[in-house]
């Protein structure tokens, strides 16, 4: 699929040189990436020394997560494509470098590779009430995604925009597929991480909500049903943030390379800005079982079409996809980066199912090479 050929047109009525370009929203990046035993592909639970060698050498936030075997990195508030790319890449290469002199293997990957059956969480209250609630789901949540915060002007633009994206969501999650392995082994789905989450009290596709009133009401009202224990528990692919005057977009895996979570984190801003004005959403059929279809098969074959609830060849979604954001794409680094993820019409699970043929060891150079798009020797 060429999403630039002639007749298949998202360029048609989107001229680069000719359209006005809107005011960009303000973005902001969260990537979580596994720390990996560089032999087995297994957990390692270096994840705190990570954090305390990292957060002074870079800008945005390096933090803890959940298990000990993971760091999380959220980029400053940007506004523009190239203050993201520096971002990203500049906490890349250092923690690339960091694992490196650590003798492990920092890998953006939605699920590891090889996970201890053991794994210990990390400490703190909130991560212990966590637990507790959770029970043997605790040691399985070995998951690592790329969550995108977009500003808003107000929540109930924000609950407008989280309407309009629901139908949306099974294709983001197709294409960030990047969680084939589990336990050692292939799950054939791309993203297994995905089946990971909807185990717990609230996930996947948020409901519709009216306004903000209407999302705030539903939020009290799980308060204390289940695991959730707090707003940070509500695992919707999509909610208004209770921290930050943004809407957090959840639903994508962690991703291999910087350039696939840039491509897929404008794509998002561009949705959220499409869809802040109005619900222009056609239809709800079937938006569970469509990301269900999208967590097994990726964009391989087909996707459940926004307008339609219909299955559809992957192709014709995306090119749906880049018509319907394409006046919100800013400037041309944006509209190359998204026609190259829609063009390549694969994710991270295909290229990690090709590398792992050949053991653990091309996979982890590959982990080692996507991180930052260079090799350790730069360091």
């Amino acid at each position: 699929m060429n999403i630039s050929a002639e007749g298949s047109g998202p360029d048609e009525g989107h001229d680069d040189e000719s359209r006005t370009e809107p005011v960009p929203t303000t973005f902001g990046i969260e990537e979580e990436f596994a720390l990996l035993d560089p032999l087995d592909l297994s957990t390692v639970d270096l994840g705190r020394e990570a954090v305390a060698a990292l957060r002074s050498q870079v800008t945005g936030a390096v933090a803890r997560e959940f298990l000990p075997s993971q760091v999380e990195y959220a980029t400053p508030i940007c506004s523009t494509f190239a203050e993201a790319q520096e971002a990203l890449m500049a906490f890349r290469r250092t923690l690339g470098c960091w694992a490196a002199d650590a003798g492990v293997v920092a890998a953006g990957c939605g699920t590891p590779f090889r996970t201890r059956p053991d794994a210990p969480i990390s400490s703190g209250a909130r991560y212990a009430r966590i637990a507790a609630d959770v029970g043997g789901l605790t040691g399985e949540h070995q998951i690592n995604g790329l969550h995108v915060h977009v500003g808003i002007p107000d929540r109930d633009s924000g609950i407008r925009a989280s309407n309009a994206l629901r139908p949306w969501l099974p294709v983001l999650l197709a294409l960030s597929g990047n969680s084939p392995f589990w336990h050692g082994r292939d799950t054939g789905f791309d993203s297994w991480r995905a089946i990971h989450l909807r185990r717990w009290t609230t996930h996947s596709i948020p409901p519709r909500f009216r306004d903000a009133d209407d999302y705030d009401r539903t939020m009290a009202a799980l308060t204390g049903i289940g695991a959730t224990s707090d707003p940070g528990t509500v695992n919707w692919d999509v909610r208004l943030s209770s921290t930050f005057p943004t809407l957090e977009v959840r639903v994508c895996d962690a991703q291999l390379d910087a350039m696939s979570s840039l491509a897929l984190s404008v794509t998002v801003r561009a949705l959220v800005d499409s869809g802040s004005t109005g619900d222009t959403a056609a239809t709800d059929v079937s938006l569970d079982a469509a990301l269900w279809h999208a967590a097994r098969y990726g964009v391989g074959t087909t996707l459940v079409r926004p307008a339609t609830g219909r299955l559809a060849p992957a192709g014709s979604v995306l090119r749906a996809l880049y018509d319907h954001i394409a006046p919100f794409l800013h400037g041309r680094d944006e509209m190359r980066v998204v026609k190259a993820l829609l063009d390549r019409q694969k994710n991270g699970a295909n290229l990690q199912r090709a590398v792992s043929r050949t053991g653990a060891g091309a996979l982890a150079a590959l982990y080692r090479e996507r991180l930052a798009n260079t090799q350790t020797s730069s360091c």
